[in-house]
């Protein structure tokens, strides 16, 4: 499962404290980063989206750090809020070119006496999405095939990148949602020792 960690608009100490969950996830649930945004400090993140096998429903929603600031010694606020929240990804599907059917017809255009009598022309579908193309621009169905499998693979490929990519701007989009208070976990000083 994909999960992010974010700060929503919080100060440097929320972004030490999302460096510092991320550290304690990687102990205890063997996460992996896919990407992060770097916080304005070295070592702090404005968000971080990673990987676990783990089930981490019961650390969902907003953490609470609380910890004097080891930016502001003498800054009076100690509660710093986080947000743990899991990505919906939708299944990447293989292309398996198995799960393709080929329909044929007669093209015409180009081609003399051999498109008017042959079917050449080649309607792929992929039978999982049931997307379809349809390929006329060579003269033997075989050409024809191989072109529309390698069009059938392509628009699948671009269909995926787009939904990755509003996948993201999705994420982007909880990022800037942080709520305070409501804690499902609570954790406590510069250790960060889970206490709740």
């Amino acid at each position: 499962m994909i999960y992010q960690i974010s700060v929503g608009q919080g100060p440097v100490e929320c972004e030490l404290g999302a460096a510092k969950l991320l550290a304690y996830l990687r102990r205890h649930y063997g996460a992996a980063v896919l990407d992060a945004t770097p916080g304005a400090l070295p070592g702090g993140f404005r968000s971080v989206r990673f990987e676990t096998e783990a089930d981490l429903s019961s650390l969902e929603g907003s953490i609470l750090w609380i910890c004097q600031s080891p930016y502001r010694p003498r800054h009076k606020r100690k509660n710093w809020f986080l947000d743990l929240s899991r990505c919906e990804r939708s299944a990447d599907v293989p292309f398996a070119t198995e799960q393709v059917a080929f329909e044929t017809f007669r093209s015409g255009g180009k081609g003399g006496q051999n498109v008017n009598k042959v079917e050449t022309g080649v309607r792929a579908v992929y039978l999982p999405t049931g997307q379809s193309v349809v390929c006329t621009e060579e003269r033997s169905q075989w050409a024809n095939r191989q072109r529309a499998l390698s069009r059938l693979r392509r628009q699948l490929e671009e269909d995926a990148a787009r939904r990755a990519a509003a996948e993201k701007r999705e994420d982007w989009r909880c990022h800037t949602s942080l709520q305070r208070g409501g804690a499902s976990a609570v954790f406590r000083g510069e250790d960060f020792r889970r206490i709740r």
